[in-house]
C-alpha cells in the first residue's frame, strides 16, 4: 500500500497494491498496522455503502463532536469524484478542499479525518461507494456545507444543471454559515 497526502496532509489517499492475473485480480483495501505505520490511528465502527447514478452529487457531509466520523471510502463499482473539505477552526487550510478520482479500476481509498465536510459526485452511469467510518451516524449531530459554496470554489467535474442533489443537500449552509466545533 501507498499512502499519498494530499493537499491538506490529513487527507491521505492510499493506492493498494493490485496482483492481477487471468483470473482477475487481488488488493488489500484495509490494513491496520499499515494505516498506524502511515499515522492513521483509527478504529473503524460502521460500514457503510450507496449506489448512485451518473450526476448523482451526495454531500458535503459531517457530523458534529462528539459524534464527529472520520472515514475511509472507496468505490465497489464506477468512478467518482470525491472531496473532503477542512471545516476546522484555526486550520491553515480552513475552507479549503482536496479531491480525488475514485474508481473500481484503480482501486484507490481516501482518509478523510474528523472536522472535514465530504461528498462525491458520479462520473460514471453508476457507483456503488463504500466507506469505514470510525464513529456511529448520528442524526442529531449531522450537518451540510453547500456543495457549490463560491468561498469554498471546488471545481466539480459536473455542471450545476446536470447535478442530482437531494432536498438537504441543495439546503445546505455556506461554509461562513456552518456550525463547526472542531478545532485544528
Amino acid at each position: 500500500m501507498k499512502f499519498i497526502k494530499l493537499e491538506i496532509p490529513e487527507v491521505v489517499v492510499v493506492e493498494p497494491d493490485i496482483f492481477g492475473d487471468e483470473r482477475g485480480f487481488f488488493f488489500e483495501t484495509y490494513k491496520k498496522n499499515e494505516f498506524l505505520k502511515n499515522g492513521i490511528d483509527v478504529d473503524f465502527v460502521q460500514d457503510n455503502m450507496s449506489s448512485s447514478t451518473k450526476n448523482v452529487l451526495r454531500g458535503l457531509h459531517y457530523q458534529l463532536d462528539p459524534a464527529s466520523q472520520g472515514k475511509l471510502v472507496r468505490v465497489v463499482v464506477g468512478e467518482i469524484f470525491d472531496v473532503a473539505v477542512d471545516i476546522r477552526k484555526g486550520s491553515p487550510w480552513y475552507g479549503k478542499w482536496a479531491g480525488q478520482k475514485l474508481s473500481a479500476e484503480n482501486g484507490k481509498s481516501m482518509y478523510i479525518p474528523p472536522g472535514f465536510a465530504h461528498g462525491f459526485c458520479v462520473l460514471s452511469d453508476s457507483a456503488v461507494f463504500h466507506y469505514k467510518c470510525t464513529n456511529y451516524y448520528s442524526k442529531e449531530n449531522e450537518r451540510g456545507l453547500l456543495w457549490n459554496d463560491s468561498e469554498v470554489g471546488i471545481e466539480w467535474p459536473v455542471s450545476e444543471d446536470e447535478v442530482i442533489l437531494s432536498e438537504k443537500d441543495k439546503n445546505a449552509l455556506s461554509l461562513s454559515d456552518v456550525e463547526t466545533n472542531y478545532e485544528f
